[in-house]
């Protein structure tokens, strides 16, 4: 437990809506050890974005915390002043956005964006924050940084502004990097360069990275361990070659199930999921997964525990319960159905 970095246990964020309270979180826990790289994954709405944000305290009204506790190396979070969040956001947990575009201000040079990070964390003089800028740049691998920094974000391409906030993030020498779907708006060229940069920046800092995405395939390139969030729960947690060949959630193997195979045809026909992920005003009381899963059972209406699977695996799935899969087929008689899990 010492090389824990960050710890969250029992997160709960709800939005208050005229539609009804929307529990976008529901009981998140996790950890990130220092120095490691954690894919946190799961389809849109899955509670991702909104985990991260709860981290850095960017949740804003209509949306609050309402339970749960969030620890950087071994400090709560939850509660302290915005004068501290000061020295902690930005500086020792650094966040990249999904889109560099509407992070980046637009009528402010690339130069500017970093100096004035570069100042209001580490104290720089203004010559010495510009020449710090310049080598960020050079280090996120942007061709002429001299040149760049003198530029507006208009006069880049899309994989340089978002080298950019990659290098704003790093700036501050942060302990935890998390970066929210940061290759989604780019062209799968672009994608590989900045996953190679990623792993490239692993290798020369000692910052932890939390990467947030929809796509296992781009997990598999990068990370050691992941996440897998649905309905704003953890269904599954583990490394990632547990989590790729013994996946013990029926969603986490619905998500495997619709990832291209390597070196398939291109006329290939994928499996997606089929149903649309639940309506979060209303929370299911059981497990969130079981209108779209192929294995759910009557058990499925409670909420199953996540229970250790292998080591440093867990899954919140009754089917790794062998008491409950013979309880569903001793109620269910001789007319059970095609169901044995869920």
């Amino acid at each position: 437990m010492k090389n824990r970095l960050l710890e969250v246990e029992n997160l709960h964020v709800s939005f208050h809506t005229r539609e009804g309270e929307v529990q976008a979180v529901r009981g998140v826990s996790l950890h990130i050890d220092h120095g490691e790289t954690v894919g946190i994954v799961g389809e849109s709405g899955s509670g991702k974005s909104v985990t991260a944000k709860a981290i850095l305290s960017l949740i804003a009204p209509p949306g609050e915390i309402t339970h749960g506790d969030i620890r950087f190396a071994g400090e709560s979070l939850r509660g302290i002043p915005e004068r501290k969040w000061r020295t902690i956001r930005g500086n020792r947990i650094a966040m990249v956005f999904q889109d560099p575009m509407t992070s980046l201000n637009p009528v402010k040079r690339v130069g500017d964006h970093l100096t004035e990070v570069i100042r209001r964390h580490r104290g720089l003089g203004r010559r010495e924050a510009l020449a710090e800028a310049v080598e960020m740049l050079r280090l996120v691998g942007i061709p002429e940084p001299e040149l760049r920094v003198r530029q507006y974000p208009h006069e880049l391409s899309g994989g340089m502004r978002q080298r950019v906030m990659i290098a704003m993030a790093l700036s501050c020498r942060p302990e935890l990097l998390i970066a929210d779907e940061p290759t989604t708006a780019l062209d799968v060229t672009i994608q590989a360069q900045i996953l190679d940069l990623l792993k490239e920046l692993k290798a020369k800092t000692s910052a932890a990275i939390a990467l947030i995405t929809h796509d296992l395939g781009v997990v598999a390139q990068v990370c050691s361990r992941v996440i897998v969030m649905y309905g704003g729960m953890v269904m599954e947690e583990g490394p990632v070659e547990e989590i790729f060949y013994r996946p013990k959630h029926p969603y986490t193997q619905g998500l495997l199930r619709s990832l291209p195979k390597r070196g398939g045809s291109s006329r290939e026909r994928l499996s997606p999921i089929e149903g649309s992920p639940p309506d979060l005003r209303s929370a299911p009381k059981g497990c969130p997964f079981r209108d779209r899963c192929p294995h759910a059972m009557a058990k499925c209406g409670t909420m199953p525990p996540m229970v250790e699977v292998g080591e440093g695996h867990r899954a919140m799935c009754w089917l790794n319960d062998t008491d409950a899969q013979s309880d569903d087929h001793a109620g269910s008689g001789t007319e059970g159905g095609e169901g044995n899990g869920g």
